[in-house]
């Protein structure tokens, strides 16, 4: 996505610099401090939580900005997400064709906005389908690769395991691959899983595993295109991009 903003803003005429943050920073102080600074002329903002106060307080400041992902303000501003609710309702229906009803879901923390919309799309699966929902196979957290194989483990040794899995992303996924190696089992036959995947990485895996990809790149591109037209015409508009995964049935 970098890559992509980066040469996006080099042809536009602009440098893009980037402003790393940890978990533990105040996202509102550190947009306070770009801000103050005056040293920019638009800004990307990324990981929105529900009701962020950074969207508020840049449309206050009329700082061009651009959303990468969606809050649920009653209020337009411009963004460019990628529609997780479409991705992990298609991946739970997917997994129920293989004859999953135990179906588990990664999320990352509860507060990240991509994360609702995914339990948003898994939920509405489950319901049509007539499933009730087991809290006990939604799963919150960074799920690095450590924390996710800790987790799928924890409930394969259930004494009803899930026979599917909805992944996060792609360190989630090899996590989950760890558990089940562990365990002598194998996706797409004792488990099947299902991941969104960025990165491409689960084309080259030994193991058959359904992938809706996104394009982050073009996603960059995007988001540049959006923030440059804000800084052109800031009264101009308000752009609202949602871009939809492809699906890679693995086979």
């Amino acid at each position: 996505m970098i890559e992509g903003m980066t040469l996006a803003a080099r042809q536009a005429g602009y440098s893009l610099s980037i402003y790393s943050t940890t978990p533990d920073d105040d996202p509102v102080e550190s947009v306070q401090r770009q801000l103050q600074a005056r040293s920019t002329d638009g800004l990307i903002i990324t990981r929105l939580v529900s009701g962020d106060p950074r969207v508020k307080l840049l449309l206050d400041q009329r700082m061009p900005f651009v959303a990468f992902g969606r809050t649920d303000l009653d209020t337009a501003y411009p963004y460019v997400d990628v529609d997780n609710e479409q991705i992990a309702y298609e991946a739970t229906r997917r997994l129920m064709d293989k004859g999953c009803r135990r179906i588990a879901l990664q999320l990352l923390v509860p507060e990240d906005q991509g994360s609702a919309m995914r339990l948003s799309g898994y939920a509405r699966a489950m319901a049509e389908a007539g499933i009730p929902i087991d809290q006990s196979l939604i799963g919150h957290g960074m799920f690095t690769m450590e924390s996710s194989a800790a987790w799928f483990d924890r409930l394969l040794a259930c004494s009803d395991p899930p026979t599917g899995l909805a992944c996060a992303n792609e360190l989630g996924l090899l996590g989950a691959l760890h558990a089940l190696g562990k365990r002598g089992l194998a996706p797409g036959s004792d488990v099947h899983i299902v991941t969104r995947d960025s990165t491409r990485l689960a084309r080259f895996l030994p193991a058959k595993i359904e992938v809706h990809s996104v394009d982050m790149a073009a996603v960059g591109r995007k988001l540049i295109e959006v923030l440059e037209s804000r800084i052109i015409n800031p009264l101009g508009p308000v752009e609202t991009i949602l871009l939809r995964g492809e699906f890679d049935p693995g086979e």
